[in-house]
């Protein structure tokens, strides 16, 4: 089944419009200006989602943040449950979503059609701009709020939420050159393993087209094998940033021996005064640092000798005849699939039901940018 025309090479024809609204012209000039100086890509590797079909175009359901397939299977099957369990469906539909969510918790499926809906696990390439200074900053036509929100309670919008993938869709040439750029992206090198080379290559003749998502900002810090991604994407550089001001008062001090709990909070440790000296002045670095980035928009950081950066990633999905690429052979695999949820009966009354654990696979770093 195919969905629009296929230019040379079985690739679409862009359709490219110039921006005249003022805010998107700026936006335009601001990628102009960033690839002069960076110029190239720093690719992360994968990361999943799943992706719902509407016609020609595949409506992303969750976020695109999943480290492994399995994990984007995973947050399918709560979608359905969830259905099962919440929404008024009668007892048809209700059957159908749980039969939906018993294949899932069997069999590494790559799609499937619940309810006239056809659902689909999909690849996404995960990059960031790279120059000579580094991973891409936040650009200055990035939005940031007009009044800060600091209280990590507040509910933010989501990743990803409601984005449809339209690669028919009219784009500006700054994306248009981009996409060209993205079309021929290959795994190369020895570091990478002949057969994620070879699947790299499959994918570029199969999916030729490129689909550009939204920029999405991560916490990064620096270490002798480039940047590190210190945490999960957000969907504005203020959200990683109140991410970072959270993680400086509580979790980087707990990962390093300052708090006995993840849960406890530096500030308040701290004025306690409950600690011995060394920890006191660590836990006052930390303390500085999240108000320093309270104080005004920061995008690095130095808390201790360690460096944190707000980069501005990028991601893009493949997109061929069918749609958007699903996983490759040589993915990660992640866990093997179980029943993360109680079992329902037709009525969506929870039955009791004892809830084995998952095995757990050999875990792998995240691959630095």
């Amino acid at each position: 089944m195919s969905h629009g025309h296929e230019g040379l090479g079985g690739a679409r024809p862009l359709v490219v419009r110039v921006p005249v609204e003022p805010v998107e012209a700026v936006a335009e000039a601001d990628a102009v200006d960033a690839v002069l100086r960076a110029g190239g890509f720093a690719v992360r590797g994968p990361v999943f989602g799943v992706a719902a079909q509407d016609g020609p175009r595949w409506r992303v359901v969750g976020a695109v943040a999943a480290a492994d397939p399995q994990e984007a299977r995973d947050s399918l099957n709560s979608l359905f449950w969830s259905r099962a369990k919440n929404d008024p469906v009668d007892r048809t539909e209700r059957r159908a979503l749980l039969e939906a969510v018993a294949l899932l918790e069997r069999e590494r499926v790559g799609e499937l059609t619940v309810l006239g809906t056809r659902y689909r696990v999909i690849r996404v390439e995960e990059y960031a701009g790279a120059g000579p200074e580094g991973i891409e900053l936040p650009r200055p036509s990035d939005p940031e709020p007009a009044v800060p929100d600091w209280d990590s309670r507040t509910t933010k919008p989501q990743t990803d939420d409601g984005l449809v993938l339209d690669p028919d869709a009219p784009i500006t040439p700054a994306q248009a050159a981009e996409r060209l750029a993205l079309r021929e992206l290959v795994y190369s090198g020895a570091r990478f393993p002949d057969d994620v080379r070879e699947d790299s290559r499959r994918a570029r003749d199969a999916h030729p087209d490129v689909v550009l998502m939204p920029a999405t900002f991560t916490v990064v810090e620096r270490n002798s094998a480039g940047w590190q991604p210190a945490g999960i994407p957000h969907p504005s550089a203020h959200d990683a940033r109140r991410a970072l001001a959270r993680s400086l008062l509580r979790f980087e001090p707990y990962r390093h021996g300052l708090l006995e709990d993840v849960r406890a909070d530096a500030r308040a440790t701290l004025a306690a005064g409950n600690c011995d000296a060394r920890t006191a002045t660590a836990l006052a670095a930390y303390v500085a640092g999240a108000d320093r980035l309270r104080a005004a928009p920061v995008n690095e950081l130095e808390v201790l000798g360690r460096v944190y950066r707000i980069a501005r990633t990028r991601r893009m999905v493949r997109w061929g005849p069918e749609g958007p690429e699903g996983p490759r052979p040589s993915d990660p695999a992640g866990n093997e699939p179980f029943a993360i949820h109680v079992p329902l009966d037709e009525d969506g009354n929870m039955l009791p039901s004892p809830s084995p654990s998952p095995s757990s696979g050999a875990g792998t770093e995240t691959p630095p940018l």
